[in-house]
């Protein structure tokens, strides 16, 4: 019978326990980063060094097993601690898949990515993708994701009007309150956020330590999540500009879109079009000039039923210079572009929708490669000139197309495009699950971190599924599974230092909520419930995980001024302008400009170095630095003596304290921590964090 998580846990530590007196088990360390795999990025055929770090004159002999060839390393060097051990491998095409076996005399253990056990597993195995590389600049980046309708009103000429058009059989509202909680079918409000509150607000995000912009969608759509697209090619004028305006609103009582002559002169004159595609490059050059990347979303694996390809509700059918859509007419140019269940004119009007929304209707890539090319198109022109956008966010990309096969050969052609327009472009994909198909070196670059990052943060933190939608206390404060989930998923990536690290997100409910532990949503508790109760300290506790784990950091706007929210629509809260947390915002400045200061939390090794209930510690180290982390998550203070010699801090060197964050504040006064043999003695404030500095 299968051994469940607990009892290959317990077996690993049973085992570790039993072979203290042979390994010096703290000082074995190797890891996928450019200190143990030389260079971190290969290229095909390129030939590798391999480390393996023990401690000094512990280990008689150290193998590497790469895909099952069996491989002894060279002692390269040593220092007062330590111990290398190198092997140069010749790579050719295929992934390579590698753990360590090290021998003391008779006795033997065994290395992998969840290090000294009796047994590796495969799934742990460390792994290289030869050919595969991610841009330099995406690297520990500190990402901010706008929301852009909830952001900021910049321009109130642009603003969606009440009853100006019908969306899912009932009118669209403007909403005059920015303050108003979401309603529980809030797609149809809009609070009036734009490209010019983006452009007003730049100094803010600038001063937070912002260092690229993602944007869920922007172009034209008849929601406020715009992932139901209406046109590839244009930014929409309600975010954008509207020069041009003339035609009326629905009256009461006319639900009929083709009377919505307003709404239908509003997205469809080329003037206004033109106007907002002119803003965004605007905002894409003032970005730049501050220092920040632009990564724009794009949702290819359905459209809307206003999509001027479909054109369900004749949004564009008399519209000068469109033509007909698949909806309107037989001669239609986009037919194929839509998987129809009746396949002869006239159609029954039922065609296949994403998860079954007749309002996402599914793109039909493998009938129309007229389809295929103009995505592939719209992948490219973005990120040309004159827009210059640095990347693109991908809306579930693993469900692109009819098959996997499909699937993955449009990703190739997709990427293929994007990098020969701008070979710096950052191609990143929301995904839940194994990433190793898609993460070979020849479609994305790396994804939404829900599985070694959201999830096991919030289970660890909150004991909180992140919907709200549940609680469960095994898993509050279960260091173990944390570090498991973490190591067992980041393994699934070659590598993880460009994974969009997110709290909270526009899909899930707001991070800040989660720690009060309530189970809910509006429908069931209503929103007020997502403001009572919540713990700032653990908000706090998690940006320091947040800004100090592997991946690029990303704040979901909003949640920097102490934004809360039960999950989607509540989570799209507009942000609380004059009615900010400042200490919060504080703190994450001061948080976000320490990820940056520091090399070693951008591209550095990561190691665990104590746990306990409601306890972690870890480091981050490369050879100029480290950074010693510990997030004590209890209810009560207690203190804690902790091993750091192991990220090759002397046993009698000096840390400096950076940040210290407790349940009635934080602090970045200094305060020196001395190492005595190799350990030092922290004293942990009820939910509490600190990072300390050692410079080598």
């Amino acid at each position: 019978m299968a051994l469940s998580l607990d009892e290959k846990l317990a077996l690993d530590k049973q085992y570790i326990q039993e072979m203290r007196p042979v390994f010096n088990r703290r000082a074995l360390f190797s890891d996928t980063t450019g200190e143990y795999v030389i260079p971190a990025e290969p290229k095909l055929y390129e030939k590798i060094t391999i480390r393996f770090r023990a401690g000094r004159d512990n280990l008689d002999k150290v193998y590497v097993i790469i895909n099952g060839q069996r491989l002894k390393m060279s002692k390269e060097s040593h220092d007062e601690q330590f111990d290398y051990f190198a092997i140069q491998y010749q790579l050719g095409e295929e992934v390579i898949h590698y753990y360590f076996e090290m021998h003391v005399g008779l006795l033997f253990g065994y290395y992998d990515a969840r290090g000294l056990v009796k047994e590796t597993m495969e799934h742990m195995w460390f792994r290289i993708v030869p050919g595969f590389s991610t841009p330099d600049w995406a690297k520990g980046i500190v990402m901010y994701q706008i929301y852009v309708d909830r952001f900021f009103n910049g321009d109130p000429t642009n603003d969606v009007e009440t009853r100006e058009y019908v969306y899912i059989n009932d009118y669209v509202q403007k909403v005059d309150d920015w303050y108003k909680y979401p309603a529980q079918m809030g797609v149809r409000e809009f609070y009036g956020g734009d490209l010019q509150g983006v452009l007003d607000k730049m100094d803010y995000l600038q001063e937070l330590g912002i260092e690229a912009l993602y944007f869920n969608p922007l172009f034209v759509s008849p929601s406020n999540h715009k992932y139901d697209i209406q046109d590839y090619d244009y930014i929409d004028p309600h975010i954008g500009c509207i020069v041009e305006d003339s035609g009326d609103v629905l009256e009461k009582g006319e639900p009929e879109n083709s009377k919505a002559t307003k709404y239908i002169h509003r997205v469809t004159d080329k003037k206004n079009l033109e106007a907002s595609n002119a803003l965004f490059i605007k905002v894409v050059e003032e970005a730049h000039k501050r220092g920040m990347k632009v990564i724009l979303d794009g949702v290819f694996n359905h459209c809307g039923s206003f999509n001027k390809w479909l054109d369900r509700e004749r949004i564009y059918e008399n519209a000068p210079g469109y033509a007909d859509g698949a909806f309107v007419s037989e001669q239609s140019p986009y037919n194929t572009f839509f998987k129809f269940k009746d396949n002869k004119w006239p159609y029954n009007k039922t065609y296949e929708g994403w998860w079954g929304h007749d309002t996402l209707p599914k793109l039909n890539y493998e009938e129309s490669k007229q389809l295929e090319e103009y995505i592939l198109y719209i992948g490219q022109k973005w990120v040309s000139a004159p827009y210059h956008v640095d990347g693109w966010r991908l809306d579930v990309a693993a469900d692109l197309g009819h098959t996997p096969e499909y699937n993955h050969e449009f990703w190739r052609k997709f990427r293929k495009r994007v990098k020969s327009a701008n070979p710096d472009a950052l191609i990143l994909a929301e995904h839940y699950g194994d990433t190793r198909p898609w993460l070979s070196g020849g479609e994305w670059d790396s994804v939404m971190n829900y599985d070694a990052f959201m999830e096991p943060v919030t289970w660890f933190l909150t004991g909180m599924q992140k919907h709200s939608d549940s609680f469960r206390a095994d898993l509050l404060g279960n260091a173990d599974s944390f570090w498991y989930e973490m190591a067992n998923h980041a393994m699934t990536m070659p590598s993880t230092y460009v994974a969009m690290n997110e709290l909270s997100n526009h899909d899930h409910s707001r991070f800040l909520t989660r720690t009060s532990r309530k189970v809910g949503r509006v429908h069931t508790v209503g929103p007020e419930a997502a403001n009572q109760g919540v713990n700032k300290a653990v908000m706090r506790e998690a940006v320091v995980i947040q800004m100090t784990w592997p991946g690029a950091p990303t704040l979901y706007y909003g949640d920097e001024a102490g934004l809360c929210g039960f999950t989607d629509p509540d989570n799209r809260r507009a942000y609380p302008w004059g009615r900010e947390d400042h200490e919060l915002i504080a703190f994450h400045k001061e948080m976000i400009a320490i990820h940056k200061a520091h090399k070693e939390l951008k591209t550095g090794s990561i190691k665990s170095l104590d746990q306990d209930n409601n306890f972690l510690s870890y480091g981050r180290f490369d050879k100029a630095g480290a950074c010693v982390v510990a997030i004590n998550n209890r209810e009560e203070a207690f203190t804690k003596k902790i091993s750091v010699w192991e990220l090759g801090i002397p046993m009698d060197a000096k840390l400096t304290r950076m940040i210290l964050s407790t349940d009635e504040g934080f602090t970045t006064q200094e305060e020196i921590f001395t190492v005595e043999r190799g350990k030092i003695t922290l004293e942990m404030p009820k939910n509490s964090a600190i990072v300390l500095k050692y410079v080598k």
